[in-house]
């Protein structure tokens, strides 16, 4: 495999940059021909895909989950919109299937680099949700495979295709910023003490494949928030270590994402941070309040996670905002920003704009052009990767109490104690190969 720089070279030489086609799974497609995809996990974030994909123009051909009740509102979703769908209980089946040309995964974070890289290698092109992995290794794998199978890998950083982040991009490129020396990355919100409670470990629902759903994490027993398809409107297994990286992965993906997009997937060269649950008292494992610090080339990046204070900055719960020395560029799903040092020059906002903020079916008319085009897409995967592992190296920082300085060029870490860290840790009998 090439070297994360020349890999970033090459991403950088061209986002459109072509690809062969000799491994597309039928003939290419023409302008007008659907392109044939199955969904491998429809919870909550793939239902949404399923949908988004439809109204992109995708055709929808199975549907993949362990839980029976995701894979029967699947179907009926599907039905609605005029298609009919297989369905499977094991990815592997759905990978085996010739006739879909692409996939969507939208799993639990811990099976996102194993089934993105499987589904390379069966010649699949691949729209995977981020984070794009668990392990910072695993993401340079996700990028090997793309490379090394020739595959089309759209990241699910769908923000990248709205308006308001466009802008952002395009300002920051043209200098309306002036010189930047720090990004700011926010969240806020108030939640309960109890949080989402302390269910005891129980058996899991008859209706549910638990030890599929576990897959390369280690073999526990159920417990209904590890799980929490019923405890959330998006699952509460997002803040177990096992199974992703809590708000730093969920929402700081897409908060560090826009600096990545107006800066070129620069990566910080080095990374501190610290957090804790001081406040919610249920069995979940990840932070309620967190503060890291990016040490990028050129200027410093804080994220910060607080949910236990809803007070909002900026006047907004949640963006990024890139501070220069002639401006401040303040960029979320409700608007982007212009607000000037000089007071005198007035600020300008972008809001309220139905064309800006559609993000998802975008995002996805892309993954599908590109699938015709054989040209990179807009969230090529090396830059979800580069955003997820940023988060990673955020969590790995807090939770071992360490500084951690990366090594671009071996996609490492240079603190020896933490190495150990990045590399995946897969239950048996499931192993990452390229």
């Amino acid at each position: 495999m090439k070297d994360s720089s020349i890999l970033r070279r090459d991403l950088l030489a061209g986002a459109g940059a072509a690809l062969t086609t000799s491994l597309f799974t039928g003939a290419l497609k023409g302008a007008n021909d659907r392109i044939n995809v199955g969904f491998i996990g429809i919870g909550a974030m793939g239902s949404g895909n399923l949908n988004f994909a439809i109204r992109a123009g995708a055709q929808a051909v199975a549907v993949c989950d362990v839980y029976a009740p995701h894979l029967e509102r699947a179907v009926a979703a599907a039905a609605k919109a005029g298609q009919q769908v297989k369905t499977h209980t094991d990815f592997r089946q759905l990978l085996a299937d010739k006739s879909i040309d692409a996939v969507c995964i939208s799993t639990p974070d811990h099976w996102h680099a194993y089934m993105a890289v499987e589904a390379c290698k069966a010649g699949k092109d691949v729209y995977v949700e981020k984070p794009s992995c668990v392990y910072v290794a695993e993401g340079k794998k996700m990028v090997e495979a793309a490379r090394k199978y020739e595959r089309v890998v759209q990241g699910g950083t769908m923000q990248r295709s709205g308006g308001y982040f466009k802008k952002a991009a395009e300002l920051v490129k043209a200098g309306a910023a002036g010189e930047v020396t720090f990004c700011h990355a926010f969240q806020s919100g108030l939640t309960k003490r109890e949080g989402f409670g302390n269910p005891p470990d129980s058996d899991p629902p008859s209706n549910l494949d638990w030890d599929m759903w576990l897959g390369p994490a280690p073999r526990v027993p159920f417990n209904a928030n590890r799980w929490g398809v019923e405890a959330a409107a998006f699952p509460t297994f997002r803040y177990f270590w096992d199974y992703a990286g809590g708000a730093m992965t969920d929402w700081g993906v897409h908060l560090i994402d826009p600096i990545h997009q107006c800066f070129g997937e620069v990566m910080p060269v080095a990374v501190t941070a610290q957090g804790s649950k001081f406040y919610v008292q249920d069995n979940t494992q990840t932070p309620d309040t967190m503060q890291a610090t990016f040490f990028y080339p050129g200027f410093l990046a804080g994220y910060e996670n607080r949910e236990c204070n809803s007070l909002p900055m900026f006047t907004d719960g949640y963006g990024t905002a890139i501070h220069g020395t002639e401006a401040t560029i303040l960029v979320n799903r409700s608007g982007c920003s212009l607000i000037h040092t000089d007071k005198s020059k007035g600020d300008t906002k972008w809001e309220n704009n139905a064309e800006m903020s559609s993000m998802n079916v975008p995002h996805w008319a892309n993954f599908l052009e590109c699938i015709r085009t054989r040209k990179r897409p807009t969230s090529d995967i090396e830059t979800t990767v580069r955003s997820s592992t940023a988060c990673l190296l955020g969590n790995l920082a807090m939770r071992y109490r360490t500084h951690l300085d990366w090594d671009e060029a071996n996609w490492t870490v240079k603190q020896d104690a933490a190495k150990p860290y990045l590399k995946e840790r897969y239950r048996s009998p499931w192993v990452l190969e390229v």
